[in-house]
């Protein structure tokens, strides 16, 4: 699994404790996200990764608020480490 993947997953997964399963509707919207529920993975496109990201944090703190938006930074933190500037989507920048 691809790092942005992962941190795709991880942001959906941490949601999921806020909101529960609505965070996996609501990322099944975000044009570029497919989810397997049955393997419980993310895949994002390859077009625009970052993009994608982008598009599910807003996603989640356009309904449920910028409390929303830090849940998705903290979730992503742990694989940010080892990502050069240009490669972190906007939307997780501290």
């Amino acid at each position: 699994m691809a790092t942005l993947d992962t941190i795709a997953f991880k942001i959906i997964k941490e949601q999921e404790l806020v909101i529960g399963p609505l965070a996996w509707s609501e990322a099944q919207k975000v044009q570029g996200i497919h989810i397997d529920p049955a393997k419980s993975t993310v895949t994002i496109d390859n077009n625009d990764p970052k993009n994608v990201i982008d598009m599910l944090v807003d996603r989640y703190e356009r309904l449920f608020g910028r409390a929303s938006h830090e849940v998705c930074k903290e979730a992503a933190a742990p694989f940010l480490t080892g990502m050069s500037a240009g490669e972190i989507p906007l939307s997780l920048v501290t």
